[in-house]
């Protein structure tokens, strides 16, 4: 896949021909190109269903191809069934998208690859969408753009859909995070001249950066600081900083840690400044970090461009959860206009062969893994921690704000559809040998001894 080119990408031609991707005449005709691409591959589509309808058993299917072949068997198909009206109906009904020109922000870390490598593999393409991907600063600009329209989807921490949804430090406007972009992948991350401080009861005083307040990363710091005995809101100091500040904020000595998304922490290493302490799997193994999201007014007004673009997002993901495709994402993210990482960098992270800073090379092939699911109990959970740290005032109605936002159903039905593996329902939850059960979650936070609410 990596020789794919977008036909669509801007960066394909200088316009030479007098259209956005320098391949055709006029716009004009570079628009009804990219119709009959779309509909190619919606054609493409009806023919699959009604194949696999007629031969649900995959030998069946392949011998009845390989007798006749591909041509021929279509021709039969037709004579038998309306394969031209389906085609029509489903062009222009559920299959018609609304807009096959979106932009999508996302933060340059590996939390964002299914987002960041749809675009130069060509995943966005394949499903007939032509998506500008937006390199942003920051949690706060991501968001605020995703809010004035300027974006029509974006890469968002997983809790941030949650704490627009439910008006935590502002008005509520319904959001939705459809799937989780990536599990694992964080890291707590110490300045080097902390290396023999690794008991956290020996932090007290020590200044610690997360990307955001409404982040895995704040509450998986939160929590294993206070399974320690260290409160985060009086023996230190949390603050937010975007990931591509807080290595230089480590060299300077303004912060002695982060909680942090990859390459932040490897980035620590390669340039001698940090160590890493221990990757956030070892606090919760699975769980979610970052998250594909859209306002639910973009949902109900742009049905099938969002159904588009959500099976783009799973397709990617269903590429990058497996290892051998791992080395090759890693070239196609690093560069400047995403990631901008040198490749070494970034392949230690999604290999999960990595140096950690103390003169060891680790292996952990679930450092970083992709799981697109967004599990109901995952956001229970992350409600828990918002209420348990005073984000979250008065009641909350934990499984109804999960089931509005992280929308299950939508991921499941689509990743059927992509022939990806069924999600488990019942996927347990353990943080810190703590198993959580999501149809008590008032019960879980009055359990904790250190907390705010």
């Amino acid at each position: 896949m990596s020789a794919f080119r977008n036909p669509f990408d801007p960066d394909v031609s200088l316009h030479r021909n007098g259209c956005a991707c320098g391949r055709h005449a006029s716009q004009d005709e570079h628009d009804r190109a990219q119709t009959a691409q779309m509909r190619e591959l919606q054609d493409r589509a009806v023919e699959g269903a009604v194949m696999r309808a007629l031969f649900p058993q995959d030998g069946m299917r392949r011998r009845f191809l390989q007798a006749v072949g591909s041509g021929t068997a279509l021709s039969a198909i037709a004579s038998l069934f309306p394969l031209g009206m389906a085609k029509e109906a489903f062009a222009q009904g559920a299959g018609a998208l609304e807009k096959t020109k979106l932009k999508v922000g996302f933060i340059p870390i590996t939390c964002a690859t299914p987002i960041i490598m749809a675009h130069p593999l060509g995943f966005y393409a394949r499903h007939g969408l032509d998506v500008e991907v937006v390199k942003t600063a920051g949690w706060a600009v991501i968001r605020d753009k995703a809010l004035s329209r300027e974006y029509d989807a974006a890469h968002m921490l997983s809790p941030m859909p949650l704490a627009i949804s439910t008006g935590t430090g502002s008005n509520p406007i319904p959001w939705t995070a459809p799937a989780i972009e990536n599990i694992n992948g964080q890291a707590i991350t110490l300045a080097m001249q902390h290396k023999d401080k690794r008991d956290p009861k020996d932090w007290k005083g020590f200044r610690f950066a997360v990307p955001f307040d409404y982040s895995m990363h704040n509450y998986l710091l939160r929590y294993y600081l206070a399974e320690h005995g260290i409160d985060p809101d009086t023996d230190v100091q949390i603050r937010s900083v975007p990931p591509p500040d807080m290595v230089a904020n480590l060299r300077a000595g303004n912060i002695d840690g982060f909680l942090a998304p990859d390459p932040v922490n490897q980035r620590a290493v390669y340039d001698g400044v940090g160590f890493i302490h221990l990757l956030s799997r070892e606090i919760w193994d699975g769980h979610p970090c970052c998250a594909f999201a859209a306002s639910k007014e973009f949902v109900d007004q742009n049905p099938n461009t969002y159904h588009a673009l959500l099976k783009a997002i799973l397709d990617a993901t269903a590429y990058a959860r497996k290892a051998e495709n791992r080395k090759e994402i890693a070239a196609a993210i690093a560069p400047a206009n995403y990631l901008n990482q040198p490749l070494t960098v970034v392949e230690q992270v999604l290999t999960g062969t990595y140096a950690d800073g103390l003169g060891n090379v680790k292996q952990d092939a679930r450092r970083i893994d992709f799981d697109p699911f967004p599990y109901d109990s995952f956001a229970i959970w992350i409600l828990t921690q918002m209420k348990r740290w005073g984000q979250i005032k008065g009641e909350v109605d934990y499984a109804a704000v999960a089931r509005e936002v992280f929308l299950a159903t939508d991921a499941a039905r689509l990743m059927r559809e992509l022939d990806m593996p069924p999600a488990d329902a019942s996927k347990p939850v353990v943080v810190m040998g703590k198993a959580f059960d999501p149809s008590q979650p008032a019960a879980y936070v009055d359990s904790f001894a250190i907390r705010r609410s």
